[in-house]
């Protein structure tokens, strides 16, 4: 049943009642679930209901009313179904629906997925989740099932680009466990997918699929009796996995650039002696990493605020309740081991450990496909593993690194079938003080790649990287830190790889909450994506396994800038107001230019209208340049001359070759600095000035004029309808930072972009992202977030930069990132009850049965 009320109806009447039991109840009394929901400004809606099921019901349905695409994406990709639906190819070019290059993504997503065996583990361990985890993800899935069937009825209109699509289909618990398995693994082994697909013993075309239509088909055995439709699909797709073989690189381990601010401040930096919190995760702007901000309450137990990614069933990742505030960045630390087997003499099949042979494990799996023409085609291969993880293939940029006679390798994820995320948040959400909070940690393991920064009324700040580490030995943690072979091949890899033929670098689990980094402080504890070590340099934390990230190392300019703004406070009493906070994360400073921009504007008067040489027969005359510089105002915001310019030299600039005083870690706040007078600089700044005017805008060009963000329509192209944007960028250092990257966003729903400008030097496309359109913001600030507690309660403010919801349908589509590029503010969180009920513009009366 649904009741939709018009505006401000704040009769609570039809509120749900507390229960009288003190307990919190998990599952709905009789199966029958019920809750009200209340949305307000910007479509914020408030959850209330009397367990946690129902709870999860309200969740699931509005969720599906924001973001039902995402949401179907996301449970396709899991299930390995994106080849049935799309076809084999990721990255079509919806103008022309042809293909990019050697694409194949839908293809290698579903096979890694399946070796993964996500969905396997998802139906193996659900009957063994908590109740509070069973009763939130199966009211979650009534809620989302039950608006499938509002929408099939008429009663609801869902998002244009899934609506009455065959992969938008109704739900059952697995999937939703089988999702947040793979979002578990984003850290780790999601970013092996390529080479989980390449992986095999022989020297060939192993790896090819067989594509199976009324025969078996492959590039090199094709059967008469196949349809000529098959054996051309057949062969397009093994052309194009064999050309993606060669091009493979060793994994990014954050190759969605996730990254984030966070703070906790304690009762010695607070101007009313209280806690305070700023969160400012910086994620993509769309797909399923997208915050979503609810307030979910169960009368007499819970009572949160905060946002979450989508798909999360029920709990905050990132908010507050009446008595603490917790945040969130992307962690350092590495969430997976890679191990380099050794095998036994003359067989592929066998490795070598502590002296015994153990086999390695061939299945086969099979992917549906849709084949155009030819139909839905099966394509099938093996995939492998050792009794601990699945094998991998080493790229090419490893080599002589490879499957051969004498090794192999395997990916090892801490986070695999990791069954505590849903409880870990909803203790925090349920903890009333730091021991409780703490607690948390110490009962589960589902923070997955986050650092946490907390801080409370009473004005305690704490800070915990317990993201999911493999719990290696102290042994082993020792050799990590002191053997060089070991750290060189993390140097040339990019993550760790540990030899496989000993069982002295095994691990059973996650590392323990007491040898997980850990700080508690009355001033405040901080992170910007740089290691634990950093958290509060009157306290570096030292001594950690190197799984949690480096120690003594250096800052990046986004870090500094955040230690600067917090030794500021705001004024000059050295201690934050919530005004005070959130001018701060919206001030837009850049350190590089506060660094080196007096120095630079220097060398320009000394330079004059002399021509700046950069090669052979290109030179510029940087007198306008540096004028723009000269009129910047000292903020990355839409009226600032020159602010493009700036991000230009910021991404043309090296700290190791421009900047003469080097790193010291006992001044890693402030070092490295002074600018080098060899010229660099200003050749820096040329080449910027050349490749703004390249692009079509000129050098004094105001940021807003160049910086914008557009939506796209649910065809995949541009809107034209192009808002001013506010914000600086990591290279400049940047705080509020917001970047042109589409990474991050794997859904497979249009998205609009344009051509990069090239640099005039190198003819490569610019790191910075500008077209000639200018900078395209698709990354960057999302759920922002202020909390104060006072002696009256909790006062909190922040913005959800992209809006509310990904349904164009909506009222709220748009408004939250108008009222950004217009006004750059915060906005009020309506958390008590006369907030929001003088405030309510849509009330929802949800019931039903529940699935159990």
């Amino acid at each position: 049943m649904i009741l939709l009320t018009g505006c401000n109806d704040s009769d609570n009447d039809a509120v749900t009642t507390p229960p009288t039991d003190t307990s919190l109840q998990a599952f709905a009394p009789d199966g029958k679930l019920s809750v009200n929901i209340r949305r307000t400004s910007y479509g914020v809606p408030h959850i209330k209901a009397d367990n946690l099921e129902s709870l999860g019901f309200g969740n699931g349905y509005v969720q599906a009313q924001d973001n039902l695409c995402i949401l179907a994406d996301g449970f396709i990709k899991a299930n390995s179904e994106r080849s049935l639906y799309f076809g084999p190819h990721a990255s079509l070019d919806f103008t022309t629906g042809m293909p990019k290059s050697e694409d194949n993504g839908n293809l290698i997503s579903d096979f890694a997925y399946k070796a993964l065996k996500v969905r396997v583990l998802a139906e193996a361990k659900w009957p063994s989740f908590s109740d509070n985890s069973r009763a939130l993800i199966s009211g979650f899935v009534a809620g989302y099932n039950q608006y499938l069937s509002d929408v099939a009825e008429g009663k609801e209109q869902a998002e244009p680009f899934c609506a009455g699509q065959p992969w938008v289909k109704p739900i059952v618990p697995e999937d939703v466990v089988t999702y947040l398995f793979s979002i578990a693994l984003l850290p780790g082994a999601a970013n092996f997918l390529d080479l989980i697909f390449y992986a095999n013993p022989g020297d060939g075309t192993e790896y090819l699929p067989r594509i199976v239509g009324p025969a078996a088909v492959t590039a090199s055995a094709k059967s008469a009796s196949a349809s000529a439709a098959t054996r051309a699909f057949a062969d397009d797709v093994n052309q194009r996995l064999i050309a993606r073989a060669a091009r493979i690189q060793t994994p990014d381990t954050n190759p969605r650039d996730l990254g984030s601010n966070g703070w906790g401040l304690g009762k010695d930096k607070t101007e009313n002696g209280r806690g305070m919190v700023l969160g400012n995760p910086h994620f993509p702007h769309t797909g399923n990493l997208r915050f979503w901000q609810s307030h979910a309450t169960i009368p007499g137990h819970l009572d949160v605020m905060g946002g979450s990614l989508v798909g999360m069933p029920g709990p905050i990742n990132i908010g507050f309740n009446e008595n603490l505030a917790w945040t969130h960045t992307f962690s350092t630390a590495e969430h997976f081991i890679v191990y380099q087997l050794e095998l036994k003499s003359g067989d592929r099949m066998q490795y070598l450990v502590d002296g015994q042979a153990k086999d390695i494990h061939e299945e086969t799996v099979q992917v549906l496909v849709n084949a155009g023409p030819a139909g839905i085609l099966v394509a099938e291969k093996e995939v492998y593993y050792t009794d601990d993880a699945v094998m991998i293939e080493a790229p090419a940029n490893l080599a002589p690194f490879g499957w051969d006679d004498g090794q192999a390798f395997m990916l090892k994820d801490a986070n695999m079938a990791n069954m505590d995320p849903v409880d870990h948040w909803l203790a925090m959400n349920l903890a009333t003080n730091k021991d409780e909070f703490q607690q948390a940690f110490k009962d589960y393991d589902g923070v997955i790649f986050n650092n946490t920064m907390y801080a409370d009324k009473e004005g305690n700040a704490f800070y915990i990287d317990d993201s999911t580490v493999p719990g290696l030995s102290d042994a082993a943690v020792m050799l990590l830190r002191t053997e060089q072979a070991i750290r060189d091949g993390r140097a040339q890899a990019g993550f760790t790889i540990l030899p496989g033929n000993t069982s002295l670098f095994a691990f059973d689990g996650p590392m323990p909450y007491d040898r997980a980094p850990k700080l508690e402080r009355s001033d405040f504890v901080q992170n910007s994506n740089n290691s634990f070590w950093s958290t509060n340099l009157a306290s570096p934390l030292e001594f950690f396994s190197p799984m949690y990230g480096p120690e003594r190392g250096r800052l990046t300019l986004r870090t500094r800038m955040g230690l600067k703004l917090m030794g500021e406070a705001g004024g000059t009493d050295g201690k934050f107001n919530l005004d005070e906070l959130e001018a701060a994360v919206l001030g837009n400073h850049s350190y590089l230019a506060e660094m080196v921009l007096p120095e630079l504007l220097a060398q320009c008067d000394a330079q004059g209208s002399t021509p700046v040489m950069l090669a052979e027969g290109v030179s510029k005359d940087i007198s306008a340049a540096c004028d723009a510089l000269s009129r910047w105002n000292g903020k990355q915001d839409n009226d600032s001359i020159g602010g493009a310019l700036l991000r230009e030299f910021a991404h043309n600039f090296s700290e190791d070759t421009m900047l003469t005083v080097p790193f010291d870690f006992t001044a890693a706040a402030s070092t490295p600095n002074t600018l080098t007078t060899d010229g660099s600089a200003l050749k820096a700044l040329a080449l910027a000035a050349l490749n703004l005017e390249n692009a079509g805008f000129a050098v004094d060009a105001p940021l807003g004029n160049v910086q914008f963000v557009e939506r796209s329509l649910p065809n995949g192209l541009p809107s034209g309808q192009r808002l001013p944007w506010p914000g600086s960028h990591n290279a400049e250092g940047g705080f509020n930072v917001f970047s042109t990257s589409t990474s991050g966003d794997d859904t497979l729903i249009p998205q609009h972009s344009y051509a990069p400008s090239l640099d005039v030097l190198s003819g490569k496309p610019l790191r910075s992202g500008l077209t000639d359109k200018g900078y395209q913001i698709r990354y960057g600030s999302s759920w922002m977030m202020a909390v104060n507690f006072t002696d009256t309660g909790v006062d909190a403010r922040g913005i959800l930069t992209y809006s509310e919801t990904s349904n164009i349908l909506r009222p709220e589509f748009a408004d939250q990132t108008l009222l950004y590029s217009t006004q750059k503010r915060f906005r009020p969180f309506l958390f008590a009850e006369a907030d929001i009920a003088a405030d309510v513009k849509e009330t929802l009366e949800l019931s039903g049965d529940s699935i159990r």
